[in-house]
């Protein structure tokens, strides 16, 4: 007797993932290391110059990690309550952070104790960073006002109170000490020149204000908030150029890339997307376990740093040129000596004596069903819910089985109204897929000819029905028109071929006469 052979499923081809220069850059990272921190991690800032350490602020505290390190090299723990914005000054010898407690603090890196302390905000402080002199703080706060501070002389030099709400980031310019930038949850964004009194432009990003960035032309001022990423243009006053809305719940961080060609915005819905600045296209994205609070890019794009909701700090450090080229050439782990002492290519002698291993068939729901001759059932199994949502090849598959059997019009008869209504929803899904149209029209045209009898009987069937006969229709028009396309395109191509002119033979070309083809 032969043996079963299960039903064949035609595998078909899949779409693959295209593959640009900004899939292979962003996927040259390594597994990612992970930290547990005190508590969320609401900042991370890399010092300007070499070594590039960064400083990672989380609860009440602020670690200071080496490139490559997985311990802190500093800590600053003088905080009576949460800190907030640690961010290193341009030469990287000093730190500023603001508190929960309102007081701004000022760090040596070299040192523990703090230098300086601020004190005149009366609520916690969000905001803190240092002009591109390196002689001034800049802070804001949730008692919605920012505030100018001296570093030497550690006295306030002037206070702004143009915000409405929580002053929760801002920035200051790199090429003019005199400049700043400060977004609040009253939605907006104001630009700031220290030697006046009040702002000097206001943007409206129409969301809380999460998070500022300035390009390193300073021209271009881009604004996280909400779902909403927004591009504005400061040599025309503040003129919105760009809106992004890629991400599903609020943005909270954003950051450049080395040559300011890619821009990175971060989200509570656990993406990094990075965009092309030229078009604002997504080009990549990356997926992490928890929500993102913060984001922050090493200089020349070493390692990506991100810290989350659920107090883990992740680390991406790129690969060197040696492990890609590794990574690319990894070949299959080849079989152990002990298991192939005599060879793979080891062909036995006329004495020896071959022992055969049986290997046990392993068959799906639907050929057991089939083994047994139970069509129906092998096709119920078949119009499972995963299976024909997931896999609707493998019902296709089935179907083309009991077909070639001669048992397809029994496996169809005999259904009460929910599971007709099961298979002509998987008709109605998969009929005009052109992979699997040639199989479904034959179970189409038996299901009319079965239960042509108690049409309009259930409302539920004929529904289905009459959506199976628009969708066929709609289908053939569809058909039609791409028929009409072809036949222009046909005419088109016939008319741009060149037309060249050829002289009749035995006719002299003084008469003019010629044939053109």
């Amino acid at each position: 007797m032969a043996s079963f052979k299960p039903t064949k499923i035609h595998v078909y081809p899949k779409l693959g993932e295209k593959v640009t220069q900004d899939t292979l850059y962003w996927k040259n990272y390594k597994a990612p290391i992970q930290i547990k921190q005190f508590g969320a991690v609401s900042n991370v800032a890399f010092s300007p110059v070499a070594p590039y350490n960064f400083a990672v602020t989380a609860f009440t505290r602020i670690h200071i990690y080496g490139p490559f390190s997985q311990e802190p090299i500093k800590s600053f723990t003088r905080f009576k309550d949460t800190a907030y914005s640690g961010r290193f000054r341009s030469d990287g010898q000093l730190l500023v952070a603001g508190c929960e407690d309102s007081v701004v603090r000022l760090f040596d890196v070299g040192g523990k104790t703090a230098l300086r302390m601020f004190k005149g905000h009366t609520k916690a402080v969000h905001l803190t960073d240092f002009t591109s002199d390196r002689y001034q703080i800049v802070t804001g706060s949730d008692d919605y006002s920012c505030r100018l501070w001296d570093i030497p002389n550690a006295t306030e030099l002037n206070t702004y109170r143009e915000h409405t709400d929580y002053i929760r980031c801002g920035v200051t310019s790199k090429l003019n000490r005199d400049l700043f930038i400060t977004g609040s949850y009253d939605h907006t964004v104001k630009l700031f020149d220290v030697r006046t009194d009040k702002s000097v432009m206001t943007m409206d990003h129409e969301q809380p204000v999460e998070s500022l960035l300035l390009y390193p032309s300073e021209g271009l001022l881009v604004s996280a908030g909400g779902r909403f990423v927004k591009v504005w243009d400061l040599l025309k006053q503040g003129q919105p150029l760009v809106s992004l809305r890629n991400h599903h719940k609020t943005v909270t961080c954003l950051c450049l890339s080395k040559n300011g060609e890619r821009l990175l915005s971060a989200s509570l819905d656990r993406h990094v997307k990075v965009y092309n600045t030229t078009n604002y296209k997504v080009v990549h994205n990356f997926d992490y376990p928890a929500s993102i609070l913060s984001l922050a890019l090493a200089p020349y794009d070493e390692s990506i740093v991100v810290g989350m909701t659920n107090s883990v700090l992740s680390i991406k450090h790129k690969k060197s040129p040696s492990e890609s080229k590794d990574s690319t050439s990894q070949q299959r782990r080849r079989p152990s000596y002990r298991m192939f002492v005599k060879g793979k290519n080891y062909i036995p002698k006329q004495d020896d004596f071959l022992v055969g291993k049986q290997v046990k068939e392993h068959l799906a729901k639907h050929d057991k069903q089939l083994k047994k001759f139970n069509v129906s059932k092998a096709l119920d199994t078949a119009l499972e819910s995963w299976t024909r949502r997931r896999k609707p090849e493998v019902t296709v598959a089935v179907i083309k089985e009991l077909n070639r059997r001669g048992t397809l019009k029994n496996a169809l008869a005999g259904r009460d109204e929910q599971e007709l209504s099961r298979i002509l929803n998987f008709l109605i899904g998969n009929l005009v897929d052109a992979r699997f149209t040639l199989v479904l029209v034959t179970p189409a045209e038996m299901i009319l000819d079965i239960y042509r009898s108690i049409i309009g009987q259930s409302p539920v069937i004929d529904r289905q029905l009459l959506r199976l006969h628009e969708l066929l229709e709609r289908e053939l028009d569809y058909q039609r028109e791409l028929l009409e396309v072809l036949g222009m395109l046909d005419t088109l191509f016939a008319s741009s071929l060149p037309r060249n002119a050829v002289e009749c033979s035995g006719i002299s070309s003084s008469n003019g006469f010629f044939l053109t083809y």
